[in-house]
């Protein structure tokens, strides 16, 4: 029997990854991966070049679907003839963080933004940077025509018919907008020209398992996500699962069959790509903790992992505030990082390590907890991403999360779930095709007095800053 190859691309904020996969096991077949530039605004045309490289050699050959998964809530704005009119504005561009605050008030509060959309706009959100579009840029925002998201821009370069009419997005996606609601699955128009003073195209809704077009080369598109429902779909998550990311930036995510509306903006009440919930935390810095901290020390990350394991839990009284770019969760743009509880005693290579790995869990637990108060069974925790493979998490998590901790075995996920998705639009069954999915459980003792000094920190540098 001839097996069946599908494609899942992951569009991420770092780099393009194209996974080939078996439709119907899910094996890993081959892969590619190219570099994108480190910055918070990027033409466009980068992804598609990225694509390009990554699939080069002949990667997909013989692909019969494939679907992309993209970083979320970029903006891409396009004019009548589907051309950018600008570099796309990325999730962690903060410039608009003061649209953010205008628009809250503008609609009436936090309570009725999380009523309207599910979250309640910060300036990661794509409604906030078109704000800042239309009152820093106007004669750009007077060019555009239709605005999408990253991993739809991706999916119309690969679709074979490119006309404005033909864009379409999921409701994963969509619900981080800021102008699509998850309770009605509608888009929410007078939110739109809230924010940007006239309507504009945005793409058609497209079915979790719909078949939205083919490739020039003649594989079915799937309609593509945002990463962490890719992320989702790929773990194959189920009740009790919640996610633990550690990547660029940190997420806390799990599926829920109803909608979360949470006026605090902590959790954000987005859709999954399956046509179920996904109530999700992010915080901005998550694995650059490590690597920023590695290189004031004039180590590589393996050496700081060692470093960590050899200091004791609590890191000396040393405490890492890690807002190193400003934070979304707490919503801080403008902070910055901050060490507390400095002494002579405790100044040292192996105390600052942990109090980096802590510092970046510390927030993540955070994020478990406003997770449990909307009502979310925590089972266990998955923990994923880059900086997962590290030591010292994989030592340090389980403590700070008393919570039952699985690492999953290392997998681009986004790419795996993108690819799942294109495998289950391929049989348009009911369901998603069952992809196994392994992983290593890890445990350590609790250590609660690190999170009560840890909040503490938070909390007195939070009221500092006035942040939310």
């Amino acid at each position: 029997m001839t097996r069946r190859l599908v494609a899942g691309v992951d569009c991420s904020t770092q780099s393009t990854k194209v996974l080939v996969c078996d439709a119907e096991t899910g094996e890993i077949v081959r892969s590619g991966t190219a570099k994108h530039p480190d910055a918070t605004e990027v033409e466009p045309a980068v992804w598609w070049r990225a694509l390009l490289a990554a699939s080069d050699g002949g990667l997909l050959d013989g692909v019969v679907a494939i679907s992309v998964g993209g970083q979320q809530h970029g903006m891409v704005c396009l004019d009548a003839d589907g051309t950018p009119v600008r570099p796309a504005l990325l999730w962690n561009d903060t410039r608009s963080a003061a649209a953010a605050k205008d628009l809250v008030a503008e609609l009436g509060g936090a309570e009725a933004w999380a009523g309207a959309v599910g979250l309640v706009p910060v300036a990661s959100f794509t409604i906030t940077k078109l704000r800042w579009l239309a009152t820093a840029e106007p004669e750009r925002a007077d060019a555009v025509e239709a605005v999408v998201l990253p991993h739809d821009w991706v999916t119309h370069q690969l679709r074979a018919d490119r006309t404005l009419d033909g864009l379409t997005t999921d409701r994963g996606d969509a619900s981080g907008t800021g102008y699509w609601s998850p309770t009605t699955g509608e888009y929410r128009d007078d939110l739109l020209r809230l924010a940007f003073g006239r309507r504009v195209a945005v793409p058609r809704v497209a079915a979790p398992n719909e078949v939205v077009g083919q490739t020039f080369g003649g594989a079915l598109l799937g309609p593509g996500t945002g990463d962490n429902m890719a992320a989702a779909l790929g773990l194959g998550l189920g009740p009790g699962d919640v996610v633990v990311s550690l990547g660029t930036s940190g997420t806390v995510f799990g599926v829920a069959e109803r909608p979360v509306t949470d006026a605090t903006g902590t959790v954000a009440g987005f859709a999954d790509a399956t046509g179920r919930f996904l109530p999700l935390v992010c915080t901005l810095n998550a694995a650059r903790v490590l690597d920023s901290v590695a290189a004031m020390l004039g180590v590589e990350v393996p050496h700081l992992d060692q470093l960590a394991l050899r200091a004791e839990p609590g890191s000396g009284g040393l405490t890492l505030l890690p807002y190193l770019d400003g934070e979304r969760t707490p919503n801080l743009p403008d902070a910055r990082g901050l060490i507390a509880g400095l002494s002579r005693s405790n100044a040292t290579p192996e105390n600052l390590a942990r109090a980096a790995v802590e510092g970046m869990l510390c927030g993540l637990a955070d994020g478990l907890d406003a997770i449990r108060q909307q009502g979310l069974e925590l089972g266990r925790v998955l923990l994923i991403g880059g900086a997962a493979v590290s030591p010292a998490v994989r030592a340090i998590a389980p403590a700070l999360f008393d919570v039952p901790v699985v690492v999953a075995d290392p997998a681009e996920y986004v790419a795996v779930g993108a690819a799942r998705q294109a495998a289950w639009a391929l049989d348009g069954g009911p369901q998603p095709p069952a992809w196994p999915v392994a992983g290593t459980p890890v445990a350590a003792r609790p250590t609660t007095a690190v999170r009560g000094t840890y909040a503490g920190v938070r909390d007195r540098a939070g009221a500092l800053l006035g942040g939310t």
